[in-house]
């Protein structure tokens, strides 16, 4: 149908503007939790506990 109407045409050359609503578009995150240690059910990569306890005696 749309070759026969010209229907098409008309909605490739509509301009569409997303200002009206750009504050409700969801934009995807750059990691998933997929990408994460977590989703892996893996433990973080964080050593910070090992490294207070490590401290020397003199930093406190």
């Amino acid at each position: 149908m749309a070759g026969t109407s010209g229907w098409a045409s008309a909605d490739e050359q509509r301009e569409v503007s997303f200002e009206d609503f750009a504050d409700e578009l969801v934009v995807l995150p750059d990691t998933t939790t997929d990408d994460t240690d977590a989703g892996w059910g893996e433990r973080g990569a964080s050593n910070d506990d090992r490294l207070l306890a490590d401290r020397p005696p003199h930093w406190d």
